[in-house]
């Protein structure tokens, strides 16, 4: 059985090294064989890799596209959408509202996450967030297999960047070498972590079971 313990932190904020961080907080608790969960958005807060809602001046068409979108996307905000549209281009995420509706025709949904893939999974929507973050759309991280190499050098333990919320399933982003990124994943399909103030950006995993543990390759 793998057991996840959320670990709560101080609040993340830009310039943090957040790997020195999560060796802080799970200090005395981790253990050689462990794998350290921590949350992407965590991760981007640190690389200041986000920007406040009122810097952005959503186009017509972000607000169009935002009003149609449901209540619990990422991309429900006209200021999320814009990003998009930018990162995206209006050519391509309007091929993308065509393939989506057509989708819908046919029973099939989340085509529109599908065609613009990396150009929207890696924006969260600011509805939602820790304070003081609630009015911020939060991108990506950059290179998280880097950073979760280094994480694992300094904590002793295996690391994945995650990307889990209550309503879909975990993403691992990226991983030190070893790391079993499906079992890691799996391990988090029901959020530990939370989705709400929690504030436990990392969560230990924890092989108790004979064998050999299913987090490592």
């Amino acid at each position: 059985m793998i057991v996840a313990l959320p670990i709560r932190t101080r609040l993340v904020v830009r310039g943090d090294d957040l790997a020195a961080l999560a060796a802080e907080a799970t200090a005395g608790i981790a253990r050689e064989g462990d794998v350290l969960a921590i949350s992407e958005t965590a991760l981007a807060i640190a690389q200041g890799r986000f920007v406040g809602a009122e810097y952005i001046r959503p186009s017509r068409l972000a607000y169009a596209l935002a009003r149609r979108a449901g209540a619990m996307s990422t991309v429900c905000q006209p200021e999320s959408m814009q990003l998009v549209i930018d990162k995206a281009g209006a050519p391509r995420v309007l091929a993308a509202v065509v393939a989506h509706a057509l989708g819908l025709a046919r029973g099939k949904r989340g085509v529109f996450y599908e065609k613009l893939g990396d150009a929207i999974a890696t924006i969260d929507g600011y509805t939602g967030t820790l304070p003081p973050y609630q009015q911020a759309i939060v991108l990506g991280p950059e290179d998280p297999d880097a950073f979760a190499t280094a994480c694992a050098q300094k904590t002793g333990t295996g690391c994945a960047v995650v990307d889990a919320n209550d309503l879909a399933p975990a993403k691992v982003l990226g991983a030190s070498p070893g790391v079993s990124r499906a079992a890691v994943a799996d391990a988090l399909r029901e959020n530990p972590a939370g989705n709400a103030d929690q504030q436990t950006p990392i969560v230990i995993l924890k092989w108790r079971g004979d064998g050999p543990s299913p987090l490592w390759n």
